[in-house]
């Protein structure tokens, strides 16, 4: 490991939305649950968005994040919104969405590789992402990527506890540690209570929870980049800020 005490040693990027796509999927999935349920009531006044979003909060502790959770949960929202009059076809056609989210295929976004090994060349890197482990091996698999990583930590969770036990086993203070993420809540937030440092990549569209974090950009260990391209730079940004 790098040993420079003036330098970012490890630099950790998430995997969902900030190496390859994930969102996308979930929503499309999601759209069509809500075209499956519209059959039986008027969304309108069913609030189908919210009631799926409230269930699925009220399943994180039981099933954790990931496909197999939403399909779940969307199982149950149906039978909770429909008043159990929905088909069991239906249902059968919710379980199938959950399938074709396990299958989608990996799509890493532009430039995200280049980043990568341009961060690689000069930092150790540690993938930690979170949600269901089979899931997340495989994306990892199809990705390319893993070469690449030092480590590779599939988490339930992502915050202080979990950063602080990597960084442990790392033997590094938090100050000589940077995440890249998409996700306030999951990526930066927690990182920057440790006293980590944390680059923020904003995804087009994120999940309702993960937005439940609010930073000021103007955070002095906080760096926002708004694609692939510019994360190279940003962490040799924060090279220069430690020295």
């Amino acid at each position: 490991m790098i040993s420079d005490d003036t330098t970012i040693r490890l630099v950790g990027f998430d995997g969902d939305d900030t190496l390859w796509r994930s969102e996308d999927y979930y929503h499309a999935a999601q759209a069509e649950f809500e075209r499956i349920v519209q059959h039986y009531v008027d969304l309108r006044d069913a609030r189908t968005h919210e009631r799926l979003y409230a269930v699925e909060m009220r399943n994180l502790a039981l099933f954790g994040y990931g496909v197999k959770s939403m399909t779940l949960s969307m199982v149950e929202a149906a039978v909770e919104i429909t008043e159990a009059r929905i088909s069991a076809a239906d249902l059968h056609r919710i379980v199938s969405l959950g399938k074709e989210l396990l299958q989608h295929p990996v799509e890493l976004l532009p430039g995200i590789r280049e980043a990568v090994e341009a961060i690689a060349a000069d930092h150790e890197i540690v993938l930690i992402t979170k949600g269901d482990l089979f899931h997340q091996e495989n994306k990892v698999k199809q990705s390319g990527l893993a070469d690449l990583f030092h480590r590779i930590e599939i988490v339930s969770e992502k915050d202080a506890s979990t950063y602080a036990r990597v960084l442990a086993e790392f033997d590094l203070p938090p100050s000589r540690f940077a995440m890249i993420g998409n996700s306030l809540r999951s990526d930066i937030a927690p990182v920057l209570e440790l006293g980590g440092w944390g680059i923020y990549m904003p995804y087009h569209v994120t999940w309702a929870h993960e937005t439940e974090a609010t930073i000021d950009d103007a955070a002095p260990r906080l760096r926002r980049v708004d694609a692939p391209a510019g994360l190279p730079a940003a962490v040799k940004s924060l090279d220069a800020a430690i020295a």
